[in-house]
């Protein structure tokens, strides 16, 4: 076995890495040129009929035109912070590469939204034009092209982090000669793996500005269009006479396919990343024993705790492209059928990674492979139970969703009650899923005695949650892209048998949508755990590499030095325990973050769709042959209104998430960050399941309704439903799937000013400093 870790040269003191490591570039090149192969079949379809193909180009353009003022927004933003790093750099407050990591990260998520939206805008007329001939067809188109984004993220992640770790682990020792005592041991790979996480920062920082905008722009385009068309005057849902469907259409682009890209991009990324770290950390924890037991130096035992999220996710990316070519279904199928048409990819899939990952944890030669394995299992097992909660919860075809639409035959007050409470039990599932995995994970990686290998094990859960990505943001992608065919048939008139097929895909559409919104959350909940560990680590480097001298720093506890540190060492060092109140007040202020920030994107959604409203109402009253349908509507000013909104009110949310732990590390040290980091991941990932499930009940109940129960289309009952959707919307699409961001994001800020918050009376803070603690 040893034949597999015999390639590339050695570089000084460093080890060569494990063959099977080489894996992950691979699988990174395959799951590209799936994706190009996906696309260039996707653009070999028809759009159909004229007036199909001039709909979609609107849509497009709209898209396009949107996406580009918010990348001038975001290339503001980018430029500030890089000149705030920079100034970090040249003070000795920061690794001097992590400018240039946390920008290549940012770009790549970028990129993986725009690569989404473009195939969403062009595959959305030939969804419509397929469903024409069968409802298999449309649904094969509506899913590939949905993988198209799916590989992209999974490849471009993959491929980015191959690249910067070969670029790193090669030429770092020259980079940073001066790179504190971890150097001069000649192990660059603590340096490495922490640097590396400034990447996750600059997707992290991408994906929440392009969730939050992408977010306000079609739900104030969504509400527009469904108070003034649907509840005031009555006509159809996407009806060509509605000034707003062109808008509401181009933000299913780029709210439910960019933001959700890029979101579920730094995701990926950031619970490998978080999770190598955490390797390197384990092992050190873990004493000179662990490794040499097994007869491997420390750093052959590190390469191989980096290797292993790399080398599942790549696994998962070959199991992802099986599962999309697995999905079909029966012409007369209903939404049933439809959800087990697409189980049928994630299943395979899934227990394809629950199988191959135990043999590739054994070649790896891990010590504790079978504990790894388990925790592996747990995190594949968290996310499948997240996701049937999530089906059950918001697909029409179970109770829950069934009793919302029966309260709006009473009234609207009772169904907007029975969508809060759905939305509130919808939690407990997924809160036990997450208590089990990390319970799971910790523990049988023995984490009571080394907690940085037990958190490795929770880290590794969120790989194994993620590892099918590319299948499971494929049906999620396919949500939008069938919503946007349905509409393209309704404003084209196309036969009611296309309308009714898009419809189905619709719906079925909002339950994946909703699983994989349940999917990132879930993820993201295991990845923040992580990261409390990583930004330890990340202290532990910065006070390494300023050589603090002994009677410092360096000699407590014992004498040892901090090489020697364990986690609980930090931990009682910072005094991080529940009667510290910089804990207690970081906790507190995590939780009013997570709420606050809620409460400004929800209303930035109420601001925008006000303004949309005014401008639906006013075309209407100055043009009365828009209704009538002599006059064709000024879709270009709803456009060009949900645009100047979303990118008006899309700063102040992320600059919070931004600014909220540099001011809590700078006054309450070190201890406050970690309250912080806690208070939000708890109250954060409650609130986004419950924001996310309830909005997904409302909207799937009104569907259930229009399926022709308690009155079908145009009855009271519908009428109350389609209010109920309307409020869900920014709880689905702008709020709740943003918070599952704002929890990484802020762990990653934390990690990357680290530097800056230990100068505060070594990271006890800036008020123990003027108190003189």
């Amino acid at each position: 076995m040893k034949v597999l870790f015999s390639v590339a040269a050695q570089n000084g003191n460093q080890e060569t890495l494990p063959l099977i490591w080489w894996l992950a570039p691979i699988a990174a090149i395959v799951a590209l040129g799936f994706a190009w192969y996906f696309y260039r079949q996707l653009m070999r379809e028809s759009e159909g009929t004229e007036t199909m193909v001039e709909i979609a180009q609107a849509v497009r353009e709209g898209a396009m035109a949107y996406l580009s003022s918010q990348y001038r927004v975001v290339t503001k933003v980018f430029i500030v912070l890089l000149i705030v790093f920079g100034v970090m750099a040249v003070l000795g407050l920061q690794n001097p590469i992590v400018p240039f990591a946390f920008i290549t990260g940012g770009f790549f998520s970028a990129l993986c939204g725009y690569i989404g939206m473009k195939t969403a805008t062009n595959a959305s007329a030939r969804t419509a034009n397929a469903a024409r001939k069968s409802l298999d067809s449309a649904l094969r188109i509506a899913l590939r092209a949905g993988a198209v984004m799916g590989l992209g993220v999974v490849g471009f992640a993959l491929l980015d982090i191959s690249v910067w770790f070969l670029l790193l682990y090669y030429t770092i020792p020259s980079i940073l000669p001066d790179g504190g005592f971890l150097m001069e041991l000649g192990n660059p790979l603590p340096v490495i793996t922490a640097t590396m996480l400034s990447f996750g920062m600059g997707a992290s920082t991408y994906a929440l500005f392009a969730r939050v905008g992408g977010g306000i722009f079609t739900k104030a385009a969504d509400v527009g269009a469904d108070l003034v068309g649907k509840i005031e005057n009555d006509i159809p849902e996407d009806d060509p006479r509605n000034p707003a469907t062109i808008a509401d259409n181009v933000g299913d682009n780029v709210g439910d396919v960019a933001g959700m890209g890029a979101d579920l991009y730094e995701s990926y990324a950031g619970s490998i990343l978080a999770t190598a770290a955490l390797g390197v950390s384990a092992v050190i924890s873990a004493g000179a024993s662990f490794w040499q037991s097994a007869g491997m130096t420390e750093q052959q035992m590190q390469l191989r705790y980096i290797a292993a999220p790399l080398v599942i996710a790549a696994v998962g990316v070959f199991l992802s492209i099986l599962a999309v070519f697995l999905v079909r279904t029966e012409e007369d199928a209903n939404q049933g059928q439809l959800i087990r048409a697409l189980n049928r990819g994630l299943y395979v899939s899934s227990i394809g990674i629950w199988i191959l990952s135990l043999p590739i944890l054994y070649i790896l030669e891990i010590p504790n492979y079978w504990q790894v394995w388990i925790a592996i299992s747990a995190g594949l097992l968290v996310g499948m139970t997240i996701g049937k909660a999530t089906e059950y919860y918001t697909s029409f075809a179970y109770k829950p969703t069934q009793r919302i639409s029966e309260h709006a035959e009473r009234s609207t007050a009772t169904l907007m009650i029975e969508g809060l409470a759905v939305g509130m039990e919808s939690t407990a599932i997924p809160i036990v899923a997450i208590m089990t995995g990390i319970a799971i994970s910790f523990y049988v990686m023995g984490g009571i005695n080394n907690i940085a290998m037990g958190l490795y094990g929770v880290g590794i859960a969120a790989v194994g949650m993620l590892s099918t990505l590319g299948f499971t943001l494929a049906t999620d992608a396919y949500g939008p892209i069938a919503d946007n065919a349905g509409g393209n048939a309704e404003m084209s008139k196309l036969d009611s048998i296309v309308r009714e097929r898009t419809d189905q895909l619709d719906a079925v559409g909002n339950t994946t949508a909703a699983i994989g919104k349940g999917f990132a959350i879930g993820s993201a909940a295991l990845t923040a755990l992580a990261l409390l560990a990583a930004y330890l680590e990340e202290i532990r480097l910065f006070l390494a590499s300023h050589a603090i001298k002994e009677g410092g720093l360096l000699s407590i506890n014992g004498g040892r030095q901090i090489a020697e540190w364990t986690m609980q060492d930090f931990m009682d060092f910072y005094n991080v325990t529940i009667l510290n109140p910089a804990v207690l007040i970081g906790m507190m202020a995590g939780a009013a973050t997570a709420f606050y920030f809620s409460s400004m994107t929800m209303r930035a959604v109420g601001r925008a769709a006000g303004v949309m409203v005014e401008e639906v109402r006013r075309q209407f009253r100055e043009n009365p042959g828009i209704l009538e349908g002599t006059e064709k509507p000024d879709y270009a000013r709803c456009v060009e209104i949900s645009t100047i909104s979303a990118q008006k009110e899309m700063v102040a949310p992320s600059v919070l998430a931004l600014l909220v732990p540099i001011i809590i590390g700078v006054i309450f040290g070190v201890a406050g960050v970690l309250g912080l980091l806690s208070g939000t991941l708890v109250t954060a990932f409650a609130l986004a399941v419950m924001m996310s499930n309830a909005g997904g009940a409302w909207d799937n109940a009104k569907k259930y309704i229009e399926e022709g129960h308690y009155g079908g289309k145009g009855s009271k009952a519908h009428k109350a439903s389609i209010v109920g959707d309307t409020v869900g919307d920014p709880f689905k699409d702008t709020s709740g799937p943003s918070l599952n961001i704002l929890i990484k994001l802020m762990a990653m800020t934390s990690i990357v000013f680290a530097g800056l918050i230990t100068l505060f009376s070594n990271g006890q803070g800036l008020l123990v400093m003027l108190l003189g603690g």
